[in-house]
């Protein structure tokens, strides 16, 4: 094999540490009680809520496998492990996926014209109903769609076409399951000219349009719920006789409140706060809200914008779980730092193992649900898409090799996000390459015993039943 000249310590790139974090040890330390517990019930989470969790632990740890690079001018070495790739709470992946997201709809994607933001939030019961149907999703979105495509249309004094982008994010601010859409829509829309595709720009919003619109949008979204059977008896969806745990565990998270244990139906606690009390409806200029719908339409990003527009898809396409704002109190519980305080000076949110557990099943999204969604002149199949998106610029050194796949590396990420140049040895400046995949477990350990690091997985504990009591579902 070799002599491995790996420097860890001298290099730029530093092996992420996941087994070191908040988010890892609490999930190491009570996954197998959590679902021992579900289980004890004789119910069970689905599969790929199990897979989810399985799949986290092993991200980022070398010791279940790594390519191993090498730099081609002087010899020197670094193993990177392999990640998960999944799509529910691991904060690595969701920052790649998040990254790779935001430069591909910047340089494929978008054409040089003004975008604008519109998020549509919607009702607690409304949400839980989005998050347990994919297809109600699609439905609930055309809906919001058409009525923004109408004042499109009127603000330009014509038909056109527009196009947008809708990335549907899972989760809150306070780690609650909250599905709402963030609609990236062309400032206007596309005619056919004499030199094809001509952009016409619509005129400025007003806050009496968006108050307008998010009254239709409120109207239509509950008029077709109620013809597909929802709300016939004004009763809200989470009151609904639950059979399945998830649906369960989703329903409580969206209200804040615990779905397991002897707090169950209590609400999430509190630090700071000097009563409970609802999140601050949305205000200022272009926002609106009427019935628990919100629109928020504020955010606007000029042509000659593409930083900005960037900064901003990475934000909508962000992961839900932020390293940074967890802490591991003595007693076991994990304190979640808000980004903004509530407005009655909420701070902090405390979870118990078990009750962040099960805030993060409720966020996991089920497989083949779709996240992202291209709609109008930007969906595969548009006819003029190819005629305004940006072409891709191909070197003419490649123009003779195969094409290469449209995925963006994870090494060209972190250098265009973080200014992380993983290809580039830092002892000599030279190029890295991909020398091997190593997964068999007599070479991890090898290797990894030669550079002294650990070459066991953590330990994942045992069930052990918790003082909180058992689930009642």
């Amino acid at each position: 094999m070799g002599q491995l000249a790996l420097d860890c310590a001298a290099t730029e790139y530093r092996p992420r540490s996941p087994e070191q974090t908040v988010l890892y040890k609490t999930v190491a330390n009570h996954i197998e009680t959590f679902f021992a517990v579900v289980d004890s019930e004789g119910k069970s989470l689905p599969k790929f809520v199990r897979q989810e969790f399985d799949a986290y632990l092993r991200c980022g740890i070398h010791a279940y496998g790594f390519l191993r690079m090498k730099c081609k001018g002087c010899h020197s070495e670094r193993l990177v492990a392999f990640s998960c790739k999944k799509r529910g709470f691991c904060t690595s992946c969701g920052g790649r996926r998040m990254s790779e997201s935001a430069a591909h709809l910047i340089d494929e994607v978008f054409p040089m014209v003004g975008i604008r933001q519109w998020v549509v939030s919607f009702p607690f019961p409304i949400r839980f109903l989005l998050l347990r149907s994919p297809a109600l999703q699609s439905k609930v979105l055309g809906i919001c769609l058409r009525a923004i495509n109408s004042l499109i249309d009127k603000k330009a004094h014509r038909k056109v076409k527009s196009g947008a982008v809708t990335l549907l994010q899972r989760f809150g601010g306070s780690l609650n399951a909250n599905l709402h859409f963030h609609i990236l829509v062309l400032e206007g829309g596309y005619v056919e000219g004499e030199n094809g595709p001509e952009f016409i720009t619509m005129d400025p919003l007003s806050d009496e349009d968006i108050g307008a619109l998010v009254q239709t949008i409120a109207k239509r979204v509950v008029r077709a719920l109620k013809k597909l059977g929802h709300f016939q008896d004004d009763r809200e969806a989470t009151s609904e006789d639950i059979e399945d745990p998830l649906s369960e565990l989703q329903a409580a998270s969206v209200k804040n409140r615990v779905a397991m244990g002897k707090r169950r139906g209590e609400w999430i606690r509190r630090i700071g706060a000097l009563g409970i009390s609802d999140p601050p409806e949305l205000t200022g200029p272009l926002c609106a809200s009427v019935a628990q719908f919100s629109l928020h339409a504020n955010v606007y990003c000029a042509p000659n914008q593409r930083d900005k527009l960037e900064k901003l898809c990475r934000y909508v396409a962000r992961p839900a779980v932020a390293e940074e704002r967890l802490k591991l109190k003595s007693n076991g519980d994990v304190l979640l730092r808000l980004k903004k305080p509530y407005s009655d000076g909420t701070s902090h949110l405390v979870f118990s193992p078990l009750e962040f557990l099960e805030k993060l099943a409720a966020l996991v999204p089920p497989p083949r649900a779709h996240l992202t969604r291209f709609h109008g002149v930007l969906a595969p199949n548009a006819k003029i898409r190819s005629r305004i998106v940006p072409k891709r610029e191909e070197a003419k050194e490649n123009q003779e090799e195969k094409p290469k796949s449209k995925r963006i590396s994870w090494a060209k990420l972190l250098k265009r996000v973080f200014g992380i140049d993983m290809e580039r040895c830092d002892h000599c400046g030279g190029k890295m390459e991909i020398l091997a995949a190593i997964m068999e477990g007599a070479a991890i350990e090898k290797i990894l015993k030669h550079l002294g690091r650990p070459y066991k997985p953590p330990d994942i504990a045992p069930v052990q039943y918790p003082e909180q009591g058992s689930l009642e579902f």
